[in-house]
């Protein structure tokens, strides 16, 4: 993940209990409540570099992310809740 982890770490450092688990909401596209944005840097060992200007670090997302995306997108917009809020 180099440096995508700690993306998470960071964000989800107000979140109780995060460690337990959290909820995970993205899109290619803004949403409303969306706390961060990811921009596309350069593709790299078949994953692609993100740099995220609010928590101030860069970060390998594996190849995984197009089991999502036709390609990977040029913005990732993000937001990061409580697990509980999902059964809500």
């Amino acid at each position: 993940m180099a440096g995508a982890d700690t993306m998470i770490d960071r964000a989800v450092a107000d979140i109780p209990d995060a460690a337990r688990g959290f909820t995970l909401v993205f899109s290619a596209t803004q949403f409303p409540g969306h706390l961060y944005r990811l921009d596309w840097q350069r593709s790299d060992n078949g994953g692609n570099w993100y740099f995220s200007e609010q928590l101030g670090i860069e970060g390998w997302l594996c190849p995984a992310l197009l089991q999502y995306f036709l390609e990977a997108p040029r913005q990732l917009y993000i937001q990061f809740k409580p697990r509980e809020e999902a059964a809500h």
